[in-house]
Order: structure tokens, then C-alpha cells, then sequence
């Protein structure tokens, strides 16, 4: 409850900056030098995440950035994509791609946030992410399976490569259309950050409104 109204506090400045004035570039976001190609359809602004389960950061914008996702419109893509920098970077990545690739992904995700970041769990090796997938329905075996298939690794691959097209330094980061970054730095606090992806998203619809 605590860490909620904080981060619900956090976003409240932003609310009265964003309707008082125009958002700047350089200041509240910045540009990619090179866009990156969305992966939404036509007519749809697509959203990214880039995270790592291990990053205290990225756990403490779940609550206001969840809250945001479930109020945007059809129009609004959002999308996870983890962030590999080696390491347990990596081997995060692909406990959520296989997560994903077994069905598992909704249910799961915010709980292995909390185990790492709450529970004091690395899960940082097959086994230990085995154990814990096997409370979601699926076996060890099938998480060890999915841990090291082929669709996992593709997977992680290409988030590994558009991390590098977008140039990410850290996490978190939310990309809009591919072109528009926003870090904690440019929105000033962690709680700002949907708020200000969320007018991103407007800048988006009228530009392609012209």
C-alpha cells in the first residue's frame, strides 16, 4: 500500500506539468537517433518497456505503469522487452521469453519481481527458475525445456538487437513509437514516466493526424 502511494504521489507534478505546458525535447524525453521499426499494426502507437527483473527501478515503476496500460485505448500497443547486458541481464531474458512461450507470462510476471526484490530470490540459474515456473502449471522439465529452446533464444536475440538499435544505456526506459525515450532522468521521477509516454502518445496521433 505504502509503495503505491508513493509512486501515485510521484506522478502527480507531472499531471499539472504535461496540461500547463508542451513537453520539450532534450528535457522530458529525447529523441533515438536512429527510429527503430515498430512491430504493431498501422493505426496502432506501440509502447515498449525495456526492463531487467533485477533492477529495483524497473520493480517500482510496475504499480504506476500497470495503472497506465490498463487505461489507454485500443490504439495504445504496450509491450515488455527485457534488457540484455550480460549476465543475469540475459538470463532474465530468457526466464520471460519462456514465460511467454509457455503461457505463463501474465500470470508470472509480476511475481518474479517480487520474489527477486521482496523475497530476496536471485533466480539466476535454470534450476531455480524451473522450481519456480512449476508453481504456475507447467513442469520443471517443460521449464528447463522452454529455458533453452530455440524460440526462447531467438527471442532474447532480437530484443538484444533492437536494444542496441535503440542505444539504451539502462533501464528502465519507455520507448514510444520507436522514436520517443523517456527515461527517470527526462521525466524527473520513476512515477512521471508513464505519464509523460502518455503524452508522447498524443504528440504520436497528431502528427500522424497532419
Amino acid at each position: 500500500m505504502l509503495k503505491t502511494l508513493m509512486v501515485a504521489l510521484a506522478g502527480l507534478g507531472l499531471s499539472s506539468l504535461v496540461s500547463a505546458a508542451p513537453l520539450v525535447e532534450g528535457e522530458h524525453y529525447t529523441v533515438l537517433e536512429n527510429p527503430v521499426e515498430t512491430q504493431v499494426e498501422d493505426g496502432r502507437v506501440e509502447v515498449t518497456e525495456a526492463f531487467w527483473y533485477g533492477c529495483p527501478h524497473c520493480y517500482n515503476l510496475e504499480d504506476p505503469l500497470n495503472a497506465w496500460v490498463a487505461e489507454q485505448p485500443e490504439d495504445v500497443a504496450f509491450q515488455r522487452m527485457p534488457a540484455t547486458m550480460g549476465g543475469d541481464w540475459n538470463t532474465h531474458a530468457f526466464a520471460f521469453y519462456a514465460a511467454e512461450q509457455l503461457g505463463i507470462l501474465d500470470d508470472l510476471h509480476d511475481d518474479f519481481f517480487h520474489a527477486i526484490h521482496e523475497e530476496g530470490r536471485s533466480l539466476t540459474d535454470p534450476d531455480a527458475i524451473a522450481e519456480f515456473f512449476s508453481d504456475y502449471g507447467v513442469s520443471e522439465e517443460e521449464a528447463k525445456q522452454a529455458l533453452g529452446s530455440f524460440g526462447v533464444k531467438g527471442k532474447v536475440n532480437q530484443a538484444h538487437a533492437r536494444m542496441r538499435q535503440m542505444q539504451l544505456m539502462g533501464v528502465p526506459a519507455l520507448i514510444v513509437d520507436g522514436r520517443y525515450l523517456v527515461s527517470p532522468s527526462t521525466a524527473g521521477s520513476l512515477g512521471n514516466m508513464p505519464q509523460i509516454a502518455g503524452a508522447l502518445v498524443d504528440k504520436v496521433r497528431e502528427e500522424r493526424a497532419d
